[in-house]
């Protein structure tokens, strides 16, 4: 399969690459991994402009081979730390997607130090390697289970103008994965600056970006996490 930029796929350097800081000012150096990424084709996906006004970016994955809803659940509660590929320590989150992807880690847990709703997650990342695509935000868990995981973008540092919602199907080969990119506010002065929001500060290149940046990133899921999912866990699904 293709790929969108010229990631480095040859192991015969190997290295260590870890985690960056919140605050690193660039797209990431691309990450050594041996994985493909799947192409923009490879999903249905698509926009539309729902009757409240917002714009729906959605996707409809191919199959997440190997991997159990339960394991996607545990994964979002779980972004912090490395992975060991092909004998190099890797940041979990830059491995999952080796060029796009800067910071993890959560801004706010839970009053017993778990993940789930109520939590927050600190993110850096820039869509294709694009600094025009700059994702720098802190993002606020509203549910987080087996069945799904919604999450709602603070832009600069207002929440309600940005949504995700993933939905997880089990499937006999693994999990159905569909999500979707809402941006939009639907109330108060959210509705009336989303028309210059849509057109100025999030416009279809940047939604185009954000679905083939989605598409990448959950096709390189069954590569590492049944794998990481059972060395951390003991579980095998």
């Amino acid at each position: 399969m293709s790929t969108t930029l010229p990631v480095r796929f040859s192991l015969s350097e190997q290295r260590d690459f870890p985690a960056y800081p919140d605050d690193h000012p660039v797209p990431a150096e691309p990450v050594t991994v041996p994985w493909p990424l799947k192409p923009l084709g490879s999903a249905e996906c698509g926009a539309e402009r729902l009757p409240d006004g917002r714009l729906s970016y959605w996707i409809r994955h191919e199959i997440v081979s190997g991997v159990t809803p339960r394991m996607l659940a545990w994964w979002f509660s779980h972004l912090e730390g490395d992975i060991m590929v092909a004998g190099q320590r890797i940041n979990r989150y830059r491995a999952w997607h080796p060029y796009d992807h800067v910071h993890a880690s959560y801004a706010r847990r839970r009053p017993d130090g778990s993940v789930g709703p109520g939590a927050a997650i600190r993110l850096r990342e820039y869509l294709g390697a694009n600094p025009r695509y700059n994702v720098d935000t802190v993002t606020d868990i509203e549910k987080l289970d087996e069945e799904g995981f919604i999450h709602n973008p603070r832009l600069f540092g207002v929440s309600g103008l940005v949504r995700m919602e993933y939905r997880f199907i089990s499937v006999p080969a693994g999990t159905l994965y569909e999500n979707r990119l809402l941006v939009g506010g639907v109330s108060g002065w959210r509705r009336w600056v989303t028309p210059l929001m849509q057109r100025f500060g999030f416009d279809h290149a940047h939604g185009l970006a954000w679905l083939r940046h989605n598409i990448e990133e959950v096709g390189l899921f069954e590569h590492f996490l049944p794998g990481l999912y059972r060395q951390e866990t003991g579980f095998a699904e």
